[in-house]
Order: structure tokens, then C-alpha cells, then sequence
């Protein structure tokens, strides 16, 4: 691939995203705001070229993929004083894999856009697993013509790639897919609670129930976690409750109930009181200890 790519955000996925551009044979320049994570010497062992200047990393990419945190994170990186608007070259593609809400995303898009510059909104589902194994999902909003330009670096990163519609339609799928895994957790840990209770071994429910029609992503990846108390983060609690945040601001536009998506959120908000915060930094499996809370209180 020829196209000069620059990748901003090495975090958790961000560092495994960029080292599966690299790996493929792009020219990838990588950007961190902080100098100290993980992520940035996974990409940097796979080949891309770590830069220690926003305005450097950006000045001659076609294709720019960012991967942060909260809305102003991503605001700031693209839109702000320092921010990638002010170097990107004209023309140049912007493709956010961020969680930010499609309110957010139809906003940068739009202000990307008086800048001559174009945008795709891709939130992305998978965990550190699917990053690190290259078989992410992408919930992809904006042009297509824009996406057939980036789809084939998409591939590189992910497995399951899909144009959802127009700007801030990517942010709308990803939404709902982020009820899912928050509701799917909550069966989990319920289920493993009963089995304990009955005398079944937790991880049997997930060897035997997984197979069938119980069976998910969440049960296959994190029921083992769940089983054997593994707090250890791939997708931490912090940033569902992120997520789970923009749901219920769009909820409450809408009118719409969501008490699944409330009792998840509370759950995980338990979550974070715990040890002193340390909950936060926990992956999303670590809703098993909400449980446990109730338990022992």
C-alpha cells in the first residue's frame, strides 16, 4: 500500500490497530499524546514509525485514523488549536474509530468538512482481542466513495466491515451494539451466580452453554473471565460507562425507556466506587464484583 497512513491513538486497541497496518505493508506514521503506553512499542516493534509531534505525524497523510477516548478527547485532537484540521493536507481522509454518539461525529464531520477535509465516522466492537487478532468489527458512516478508499486498510485491522449510511451512522449502530455487550455481561455474571449456587462449575457454563442457542461473543470471550474472577482489562469499565453515557443521552431525545441499559450502567458505576477507583481500570467483566458487593454487604 502506498498511501501514506498516520494513526493517532495507541492505546489499549489503538497500539494492536496500527501494528496490523504495519505488519500489511503500509507506510504508518503513529501518534500518542502520552509517551508511556504499551501501545506505543507494540507498533513501533511492528514496523511503524513513532512521532513524537501531532503537527509531524499529519502534514503529508492521506489517510488519518484516530482512536481515543470521550468526546472532547476526540475534539481536541481533531479540531483543536494543535489539532489535526490545522496540518492535515487538504483533501485528506479522517477516519475516528472513537465511541463518541452520532450528535458528535455529524459535528466533526461537518467542521472537517469547511476545512476540505473529508470524514468517516467507524466506531469499532472486538476488545484488545479483536484488535490484537485483526478481526474487528467496523460500523462504518460517511460517503462511498470515502469508504471504498479506506476499506482496504479497514481490512487490514478488522474482519467484519460495513458501510452503515451516511456521517454519524456508524456512532448509531455502534450504540446499539454497545447495549448488547453491556446487557450480554449481565446474563453472564447472573448465570455463573446461579451455577455457583446450584454446585455447577461457572466455567462449565461456559464450555456447555456456548454451543448453543446462549451462545455469544461476550459468553466465548469473557465468561471465563467472569468464571475465574479475571479483572484484567481489555475493554475497560471506564469506557462503557462512556458509552452507556451517549446511549442514554440519545434515549433521552428520543423518549425512549431503556431500563436494561440502566440497570448495566448502575451496575458498572458500582463497579468503579470500588477500591478507591480502581474499578475503572478493570475490564467490563468486573461487573462480576457488583454482584459479589451485594453479596457480602
Amino acid at each position: 500500500m502506498t498511501k501514506q497512513i498516520t494513526f493517532l491513538g495507541l492505546g489499549v486497541m489503538g497500539g494492536y490497530m496500527t501494528a496490523n497496518l504495519a505488519k500489511s505493508g503500509c507506510r504508518a506514521k503513529a501518534w500518542n499524546r502520552t509517551r508511556d503506553r504499551p501501545g506505543i512499542q507494540i507498533a513501533a516493534e511492528a514496523g511503524a514509525e513513532i512521532i513524537s509531534s501531532l503537527s509531524e505525524a499529519t502534514r503529508s497523510a492521506e489517510i488519518i485514523f484516530s482512536c481515543l477516548g470521550d468526546v472532547p478527547d476526540v475534539e481536541e485532537v481533531l479540531l483543536g488549536k494543535e489539532g489535526v484540521v490545522n496540518y492535515a493536507p487538504k483533501n485528506a481522509l479522517i477516519v475516528d474509530t472513537s465511541t463518541i454518539g452520532s450528535t458528535a461525529a455529524k459535528k466533526i464531520g461537518a467542521e472537517l468538512a469547511q476545512q476540505d477535509l473529508r470524514f468517516l465516522d467507524a466506531p469499532i466492537s472486538g476488545g484488545d482481542i479483536g484488535a490484537k487478532n485483526g478481526t474487528l468489527t467496523f460500523m462504518v458512516g460517511g460517503s462511498k466513495r470515502d469508504f471504498a478508499e479506506c476499506e482496504p486498510f479497514l481490512q487490514m485491522m478488522g474482519k467484519n466491515i460495513r458501510l452503515c449510511g451516511n456521517i454519524g451512522s456508524g456512532q448509531a449502530v455502534k450504540m446499539c451494539n454497545q447495549i448488547l455487550c453491556a446487557l450480554n455481561l449481565v446474563g453472564i455474571c447472573e448465570a455463573m451466580l446461579l451455577a455457583e449456587k446450584q454446585g455447577i462449575d461457572p466455567n462449565l457454563i461456559v464450555e456447555v452453554c456456548s454451543t448453543g442457542a446462549a451462545g455469544s461473543w461476550a459468553l466465548s470471550n469473557l465468561g471465563m473471565k467472569v468464571a475465574n474472577s479475571d479483572v484484567s482489562p481489555g475493554f475497560m469499565v471506564k469506557h462503557i460507562v462512556k458509552d452507556l453515557r451517549l446511549v442514554r443521552e440519545i434515549a433521552a431525545v428520543a423518549s425512549l425507556e431503556l431500563p436494561g441499559t440502566e440497570l448495566s450502567d448502575r451496575l458498572f458505576k458500582i463497579v468503579q466506587t470500588l477500591g478507591n477507583g480502581e474499578g475503572s481500570e478493570q475490564g467490563t467483566q468486573a461487573m462480576i464484583r457488583a454482584y459479589r458487593e451485594k453479596e457480602s454487604g
